[in-house]
């Protein structure tokens, strides 16, 4: 099984407004860079569409580190998104049932981990690591202008 590590962003100009996503993905060697933009959008999707779209680039099962800088991604694979289908993707919201914000992603990213063997990692954002900056400028770089 290859081993694959990933560092993902996400951006957003206004929030919602254009936002972006970035990616790399690295395997010994081996060194992938990807990204893209939507007009309309809000930073967390942002932050889910740099997973999802970096589990897709993978071109058989792996064995992956994902780092992200985005504590809702990290929480929400991790801790709340075992409730959240158990609960049929509604969460708690004081004494009501709401849907789960951005369900649509979540359940994409579901089942990608569920192709592969994905750790989610924690990194500080905009602390001088090189992955880290580099997805971050992808991000940034490919929110739409104007």
């Amino acid at each position: 099984m290859n081993r694959v590590t990933i560092y993902t962003d996400g951006a957003c100009s206004g929030n919602p407004g254009p936002g972006g996503w970035g990616a790399v993905l690295v395997s010994g060697p081996l060194r992938k860079e990807i990204s893209g933009g939507d007009p309309e959008t809000t930073n967390n999707r942002m932050e889910l569409t740099a997973a999802i779209e970096a589990l897709r680039a993978l071109t058989g099962p792996a064995e992956v580190d994902l780092y992200t800088d985005s504590t809702y991604l990290k929480k929400g694979i991790s801790e709340w998104i075992g409730s959240w289908k158990a609960n049929g993707w509604r969460r708690r919201s004081g004494k009501r049932w709401l849907p789960v914000k951005n369900e649509d992603l979540w359940r994409a990213l579901d089942e990608l981990v569920a192709k592969h063997r994905v750790t989610f990692h924690w990194i500080e954002g905009h602390a001088g690591h090189g992955e880290n900056e580099r997805a971050d400028w992808l991000a940034r770089d490919a929110i739409p202008k104007g």
